[in-house]
């Protein structure tokens, strides 16, 4: 996943007067990722964080950096199968599927990054079966096309959950990758809604170079992050408590303010409060 900064507006507490908390399950946390998108809550004391991370470079930088709400675990989650784990050229690629070569050739870069150095056998859990994420409100996973797998076998753990992050590809970037259509398709299934891709990446076919940078994109779309959130159509399924979760997250990680007025204007409905027009009246000020 793309890193991406801290957002520099006013919080949804600070606009609410709210004071919620949010449980958010990381899976694949290793840190190369750069900055995840609940750093804000997490830095606000709003967020307990459990995240799974099965390198042990990474893990050890984890634990080394993490607060008192944060806990690490040295899982790879899966299907709670035994698979083989790809180690790739660039550390980013590892994965439990290997790399496709029909795909990765015909762009800058990749043949090498995705060149298999070797392999273990790993064994994988899953995610219903971990203790420490019962009652998770927002995931966040990227686990280079492992993230359906993963998803399917936390059918359980996504009935509490209200936002899900997950690295989307629309090209088989790994052998038998599933790609966004049938990642949608699942999560549509479990009472979700595709919201945005925050971003969506795009890489130049070769031989043409743009702005003399491989890493420069073009016209052919390669992966996304996908935000998914419980299905906005069904509000009557959601307790009060989940409304304001769900907003807080919609607020403080991808600013989708019109969204979030539309979570607090039923929970004002249910509740007789005004919070969404103090809102809206805290979002105008900023203009």
């Amino acid at each position: 996943m793309d890193p991406q900064p801290a957002p520099p507006h006013m919080s949804f507490t600070a606009l609410t007067g709210t004071s919620e908390r949010v449980k958010v399950v990381d899976i694949g946390a290793n840190p190369i990722d750069g900055t995840p998108p609940y750093v804000g809550m997490l830095r606000a004391g709003a967020a307990d964080i459990v995240g799974f991370e099965p390198n042990p470079q990474a893990l050890a930088k984890l634990n080394e950096l993490k607060g008192p709400n944060e806990t690490y675990l040295p899982y790879a989650v899966g299907d709670g199968k035994r698979h083989t784990l790809n180690f790739c050229q660039a550390a980013g690629m590892t994965s439990l599927l290997k790399p496709n070569p029909n795909v990765l050739n015909l762009f800058h870069g990749f043949p090498d990054w995705g060149k298999v150095l070797g392999t273990e056998e790993v064994d994988t859990v899953r995610l219903d079966d971990i203790e420490e994420t019962a009652k998770v409100e927002f995931i966040k996973i990227d686990i280079q096309g492992g993230e359906l797998m993963a998803l399917s076998n936390a059918l359980t753990r996504l009935r509490d959950t209200l936002i899900i992050h997950t690295e989307v590809e629309f090209l088989p970037m790994y052998v038998g990758q599933p790609l966004f259509s049938e990642v949608e398709i699942f999560l549509r299934q479990q009472g979700f809604m595709f919201h945005r891709f925050f971003p969506i990446v795009s890489r130049v076919i070769r031989p043409l170079i743009s702005e003399n940078s491989i890493y420069s994109g073009l016209s052919q779309i390669f992966w996304a992050d996908a935000i998914f959130m419980r299905d906005i159509t069904r509000l009557d399924l959601l307790t009060d408590h989940q409304l304001l979760v769900m907003a807080m997250i919609l607020h403080d990680c991808y600013q989708s303010y019109d969204v979030v007025l539309h979570l607090l204007n039923e929970y004002d409905r249910r509740s007789g409060t005004q919070i969404g027009g103090a809102y809206l009246s805290g979002l105008q000020a900023k203009k």
